[in-house]
This record gives C-alpha cells, sequence and structure tokens, in this order.
C-alpha cells in the first residue's frame, strides 16, 4: 500500500495559515500598523483603496530593515522578538516584520521598501502569491513602505465573503482608532480613497480622545489615576449622563495592547451602580500597566484577549478606582445619593462669615389676647360667610357631588362592560375576536407600525418635515459625520433637514413631524450603530435599516401606560400593516388563543 501523508507545499501551507491570520482587510492593518510601531516610528500613514480590498499600504518612518531583513521577513515563523519558549510569557513588544506577513504575502500582491538610517541605498522586494518576483536596490528614504495590493486574489472565495466597503472601513477605523489609543505620542495619518479621514498629531492621551471622537468629547471625561504595587491604572471614564445605548467608545489597553474582558467591564459598569438608567452602558479609556509576565496573551490568534494570574484582584481595584474618581470629580455624591440640592449654600453665601449677633425680635405692646377680637382684626384670606347663612347648600353640595360620582362610577362600569382591549402590566394588550383572544405586545407591535410608515415615507411619499425654530447642533466623530454624510439623501427623505456639515458635527434644522426634538441625538446614535451592523450594500439596504432604526428608537415601550383609546387604536394600526404578525425584526407581535384552547386549559 503507499503513503498517503506528504507535507503540503510553502505556499500552500501559507494560504491556510492565512485563514487564521487574514480574516479581512482589518487584519492586515493591524499587523502592518503593530509591525510599525515596533520599528520606533514617530509617524504613521495608512493610506486605503475600496476598503482595504484593492490597497493597504502603512508608510513609517521607523528604522528599517537590512537588505537581509527585508527577504527573512517574508519566510515563515520568522520573527524578531522570540528566541525561546519562555520569551512567549514575557512579551513587551507587538511583532516586529514577520508574524504574519508570509501568511499576507500569500493571498496579494506585496511590495515592501525600507532602508535603514544608516544605509546608501534601500531594499524594493515584490511578491505575488509568496513567489519573489524581484528583489532590487532602490534609492528611498528612512523608514518602511508596505503595500498590500488586490487581497485574497488568488482565493475569490474568500473575497466573497468579503462585507460591503462601508463595513469593511468600519473594521478598518476600529482598529486604526484602537492602535491610535494606545500610542498617543505617535502621529497617525489615514487617507481612503485619497481622502482625509483622519491627521492625529502626537500629543497626550485626553488630546488624542478628543481627536478621534469629536470636540464634545472632551467635557465628558473624567480622570483615572491609580498606582498599586501589582497594577497602575490610567486613563479616563466619561460622565454618567453621557452613557449610550449601545457599547461603543469601551477601551481597555493592557501594556499598550487593546483588549476585550468582559470580567473588567462588569467591574467598571458595577463602579457605575446606581448613576446608570436601565439599558444604558459608559464610555471608558483605561489604561492598565502589570508586570508582563503576569498575564498570558497568546490564548486568542487576534490576541484580543488575555489571561491573568490575579483576576479577583484586579476587579476589586479597577472597580475601587473608578468609583472613587467619580465621588472626587462631583460626578456622584459620595455618601448620600437623595441629597436635596436646594439645601446646598447658595453660591453667593460661600465666601460670608456666619453672624455673631443674635436677630432683633420685635414685640406688639399693644396685644392683648382676652380681648374680644372684632372682625376687622382677623384677617382671613377669603371672604367668610355668616354662621347660620346658607346651610343648606353645604348638604345641596353634597347630595349633588355623590349623585355626580355615582353617575361616574356607573358610567365607568358601563364603559368597562363595553372595552375591547385590556391592558396587561403594561406589556401586552389583549383583545377579544371571534376565535377567542389575541394577545399583542405592544412594543413590538408599534415597531411594525411604525416601520411600514418610515418605510413608506422615505421610498415613496415625501415624508412630512418641521422646522425647527432653533437648528440644533449634534457633535459627531469625524468618521460618524462621515457616515451620516453618505446618507444624507435617505435621510432628508425621512423628513430631516441640515444646515451645515463641519468635521466634528452636523446642525439640524429640520426634523420628521413624529419625532421630537429631544429624540435627535438618540435617534442618529442608534442609526449609526445599526450602520456599523454587517448589512449588504444594496441601495435598499439603508432605507430598510433606517426604517428599522427610527421605529425601534421611537416606539412604545414595556412599562409605558396606555389609554384605551391608544390601545384601541394600536390595534387596528397593527393590522392595517402589510404583515402585521411580524417586528421588523422577526420576532412575532402577537398570538392568538382559540375557545378551544381555553377550554383545554380548564379541562386538563
Amino acid at each position: 500500500m503507499s503513503d498517503i501523508i506528504q507535507l503540503l507545499p510553502d505556499h500552500v501551507a501559507n494560504q491556510i495559515a492565512a485563514g487564521e491570520v487574514v480574516q479581512r482587510p482589518a487584519s492586515v492593518v493591524k499587523e502592518l500598523l503593530e509591525n510599525a510601531i515596533d520599528a520606533g516610528a514617530t509617524c504613521i500613514k495608512l493610506l486605503l483603496k475600496d476598503a482595504g480590498k484593492t490597497l493597504i499600504q502603512v508608510i513609517d518612518d521607523g528604522k528599517g530593515m537590512s537588505s537581509t531583513d527585508a527577504r527573512m521577513c517574508f519566510e515563515r515563523h520568522a520573527t524578531s522578538k522570540i528566541q525561546k519558549a519562555e520569551d512567549l510569557f514575557n512579551l513587551c513588544t507587538k511583532g516586529f516584520r514577520g508574524e504574519a506577513l508570509a501568511s499576507i504575502a500569500a493571498i496579494a500582491h506585496v511590495e515592501l521598501k525600507t532602508k535603514q538610517e544608516n544605509e546608501e541605498l534601500g531594499t524594493c522586494i515584490k511578491i505575488e502569491g509568496s513567489k519573489i518576483i524581484s528583489q532590487d536596490f532602490i534609492s528611498t528614504g528612512k523608514g518602511t513602505s508596505l503595500a498590500v495590493k488586490n487581497l485574497f486574489y488568488n482565493i475569490p472565495a474568500r473575497r466573497n465573503f468579503l462585507k460591503s466597503d462601508t463595513v469593511e472601513t468600519r473594521h478598518i477605523i476600529d482598529e486604526f482608532q484602537r492602535v491610535a489609543l494606545a500610542h498617543p505620542n505617535i502621529a497617525f495619518l489615514l487617507h481612503h480613497n485619497n481622502n482625509e479621514v483622519y491627521h492625529l498629531k502626537n500629543n497626550n492621551l485626553r488630546q488624542r480622545i478628543v481627536a478621534i471622537f469629536g470636540t464634545k468629547m472632551n467635557e465628558k471625561l473624567v480622570p483615572i489615576d491609580e498606582q498599586t504595587d501589582i497594577l497602575t491604572i490610567e486613563g479616563f471614564v466619561a460622565k454618567p449622563e453621557f452613557a449610550k445605548r449601545k457599547r461603543g467608545e469601551q477601551f481597555f489597553f493592557v501594556n499598550n495592547r487593546f483588549i476585550k474582558s468582559s470580567y473588567l467591564n462588569h467591574a467598571v459598569v458595577n463602579a457605575f451602580d446606581g448613576l446608570l438608567e436601565n439599558g444604558s452602558h459608559p464610555s471608558y479609556f483605561l489604561y492598565l500597566t502589570v508586570p508582563a509576565n503576569t498575564i498570558d496573551i497568546n490564548i486568542h490568534p487576534t490576541k484580543t484577549e488575555i489571561k491573568f494570574d490575579n483576576e479577583k484582584a484586579l476587579y476589586a481595584m479597577l472597580r475601587a478606582t473608578v468609583k472613587h474618581s467619580l465621588g472626587q470629580y462631583n460626578v456622584a455624591p459620595v455618601l448620600d445619593f437623595n441629597r436635596d440640592s436646594n439645601l446646598d449654600t447658595p453660591y453667593h453665601f460661600n465666601a460670608k462669615s456666619v453672624a455673631t449677633k443674635a436677630p432683633k425680635i420685635t414685640v406688639d405692646p399693644n396685644f392683648n389676647p382676652f380681648k374680644e377680637a372684632t372682625q376687622k382684626e382677623i384677617h382671613f384670606p377669603f371672604k367668610r360667610q355668616k354662621q347660620n347663612e346658607n346651610w343648606e347648600s353645604l348638604y345641596t353640595s353634597v347630595a349633588v357631588n355623590t349623585e355626580e360620582k355615582q353617575e361616574e362610577l356607573f358610567d365607568n362600569q358601563q364603559e368597562i362592560k363595553t372595552q375591547k382591549t385590556f391592558q396587561i402590566q403594561r406589556k401586552y394588550l389583549l383583545s377579544s375576536i371571534k376565535s377567542g383572544v389575541v394577545l399583542i405586545n405592544q412594543s413590538l407591535a408599534h415597531q411594525r407600525v411604525l416601520y411600514e410608515d418610515f418605510l413608506e415615507s422615505i421610498t415613496v411619499k415625501e415624508a412630512n418635515s418641521q422646522q425647527l425654530l432653533f437648528p440644533v447642533k449634534i457633535a459627531f466623530s469625524s468618521t460618524e459625520i462621515e457616515m451620516i454624510y453618505t446618507i444624507k439623501s435617505e435621510l432628508e427623505n425621512a423628513g430631516f433637514s441640515f444646515d451645515e456639515f463641519t468635521k466634528d458635527s452636523v446642525t439640524i434644522k429640520g426634523i420628521p413631524v413624529s419625532v421630537t426634538e429631544s429624540k435627535i441625538t438618540i435617534i442618529l446614535e442608534e442609526l449609526l450603530n445599526d450602520m456599523n451592523l454587517e448589512v449588504p450594500d444594496a441601495s435598499f439596504s439603508h432605507f430598510d435599516i433606517m426604517a428599522k432604526s427610527f421605529a425601534k428608537t421611537l416606539s412604545i415601550k414595556t412599562g409605558t401606560q396606555l389609554s384605551e383609546k391608544e390601545q384601541e387604536g394600536l390595534v387596528n394600526d397593527l393590522f392595517s400593516c402589510k404583515a402585521p404578525s411580524i417586528s421588523p425584526f422577526g420576532k412575532p407581535t402577537f398570538k392568538t388563543l382559540t375557545l378551544n384552547e381555553i377550554d383545554n386549559l380548564f379541562n386538563s
């Protein structure tokens, strides 16, 4: 029998490895940016075309590579930071030319230009699908430029699995933000299709956060600073009133490496206990520094998950530190959460000294308590009637009021007898039908009604818009502004009217009739979050996701008391919809219970 086990060719092995390392263009961006940081760069440029599918290029001014290193960095298992197995548990760098370059070169066209400072000429290497096409000496500046073109060109199945340009760009920006936040001392530039998205100068952490998320973020931040023997915590948390409905701006960094940790997130949320509305999530930018040998960052291929030696101690310290900072900066009351602000000393009295003289007491020498008071001496706030005057009116009014209340009582009883719907626990509506009863989820039913109304307004007829007396200016990050601008025409079809777009804000002068001014920010934030979901890039998808987002945000919520008229109106509107049985998100809006099913409940 012939042998059937064989070694895979290098180019096939590299393609298999690429499946683990390179999931999408954002994976390539992360590896190249981290390599540039470890090269000691002070300025890093990221150039993209077509969400990285056509081009991902990272240019840095770091130390560069020799011609030998430039060739070696594309070999499998080539690295500059690991000499022995023990080094895996004492990592202080992110990687230097080689951890993933072999995998990237296997599935793309790669062009590398690099030069060290003390060399006269640099090196240029071109690779296509793991095959080195050329290697030449060139004249170039200090540092490295690595261009990855036509990603997944030789694996069309993987390329077909990529999402729309909008979604892939969002993932790239997420990776870019994480790296930029971890290294505020490095300047970063991001260009997409020749348009500048970010131009971040090297500055302090607070300025870096504001530069990425907009100027309005500056007023939200509460500083965090704590040092212990086993842990150093720095960074910022956002004030409770700026909490969001979605988990968005939540960043943990351990030894300048972005991580995800539900355990540490729970510690932060616990510190906000009693300060957040139900369903809200705090924003935070927290930087933890621990000894490198007390963590294991190799438990996940992307190194975004981490294992600590003493998780419980870190949890307690993090929770206490955040809670202390919230109290220290008067964000949260330290002792009395129900303190009455009316009892506070007014500002203009703070500097005044306490009076030392006793107040003067005035006495009326003519006052005689035994003297019979006359009508003139007694001051009533109303004209008093004589004692026995019109006494019948007292009983008449009582009798009339009693009769009216009795009539109201019987009227209410008559209304209850003819009432068509009933509200249960402020969550469900119960309505009688010929075959039995129907139980309706009021929130999901209202979502369906609003969804179809919005969809019709956006796509079929022109929506009504109400002009605001004073235009509303809302601050967003530059990427969020760009997303809003891309769907500007769809929002205008929905009834929004825009006055001005700037780099970090948008001014709105008109809103849909069904939207209140106080909900503008919530609606747009929810819409941006929904736009970040992986939806197909179809012309209809923006309309659909917009209608869903509006319906979800504006629908009545569980716990809302509805009058009888509102209940009946909602039931009628629901069964006038084209698809009344399901919500916009595929959940059932109502359940029917026939008479036979009800009888069986009592006969079983």
